[in-house]
């Protein structure tokens, strides 16, 4: 462990990891432009980061976890980026989602540099995040990848080197597919036992273990039951990764009409003020057709 640590970016699932870290024994560096959000890592045992150059000048692997393709060029390549404090050797993690094209972009203007980059998207949701039980699947240099293990393995539970890269993202984006597929199957099945007339709690226990069990139903549907919108993630970050889905699949040309339809159901509900609430928030827009909404539990 004697690799110190730099974290930038500490939001819903930056918290989680950042602490898991601490945890773990690394000496830590952090930032979060939002200084507030540093506060309670650095009352255990964090140190404070002036700028993301300055964390990467006091750090050996500086891991980056912000919302979007702009912010992870800002914090990397910017006025105040790490390239302009790290030195040639050092690794850059970013566990961001991004687009898959911009990560090769990024680790090329790096590498110039002499600096390192892995792409390592996670998905678990800020459960994960917390808990330490995230999917890493992670993009770039077999050498690179092993050296970063130990940190991989004190944030994740599976952790899967998929390619070089730009891959990490490429199946981060996989992913998401499959989370808002799952999602709107859920929530299209509550509707229907919900006009069924049949009880929700029962009909959860029924199916939740079943071959129409996921791990989106098992997390997801109670918290409907109990219209509790509090985010794992939230329906403008869900957005975000839905879009550079739907840009890199019209690259590719491949057709994904259930995400462009999960798509555009979650815009309803951001031009409704609901973009914060968690992305299982999806059955409200299918409330709103319907004209019913799926009853709280007693």
């Amino acid at each position: 462990m004697s690799e110190r640590i730099g974290f930038v970016g500490l939001g819903i699932m930056g918290q989680g990891m950042a602490a898991n870290l601490l945890g773990a024994g690394f000496e830590l560096t952090v930032w979060n432009r939002t200084i507030t959000r540093m506060q309670d890592l650095v009352a255990q045992g964090a140190h404070a980061g002036a700028s993301p150059a300055d964390v990467a000048a006091r750090s050996d692997i500086i891991i980056t976890c912000v919302s979007d393709t702009p912010d992870v060029q800002a914090v990397l390549l910017g006025e105040q980026g790490v390239i302009h404090g790290a030195r040639p050797g050092a690794l850059v993690i970013d566990c961001s989602t991004i687009s898959p094209q911009a990560t090769r972009e990024l680790a090329a203007a790096l590498g110039e540099k002499g600096i390192h980059m892995l792409d390592a998207p996670v998905s678990g949701g800020s459960e994960g995040a917390a808990k330490g039980t995230l999917s890493i699947m992670v993009g770039g240099d077999g050498d690179q990848f092993a050296r970063a293990l130990p940190i991989f393995q004190a944030m994740g539970k599976t952790i899967t080197h998929v390619g070089g890269h730009g891959a990490g993202q490429t199946v981060k984006l996989v992913n998401q597919v499959l989370v808002v597929g799952n999602c709107i199957a859920m929530c299209e099945a509550l509707m229907f036992a919900q006009a069924g007339g049949v009880d929700l709690q029962k009909t959860y226990t029924a199916i939740s273990q079943g071959a129409a069990g996921s791990w989106m139903f098992t997390n997801r549907a109670p918290q409907i039951m109990a219209r509790d919108w509090r985010p794992g993630f939230t329906i403008d970050l869900q957005q975000k990764d839905l879009r550079l889905v739907l840009e890199a699949a019209d690259e590719l040309g491949v057709p994904v009409p259930v995400t462009s339809l999960v798509f555009q159901l979650y815009r309803t509900l951001q031009a409704r003020g609901e973009g914060s609430e968690g992305n299982h928030a999806l059955i409200k827009a299918l409330e709103h057709l319907a004209g019913f909404e799926i009853a709280p539990k007693a």
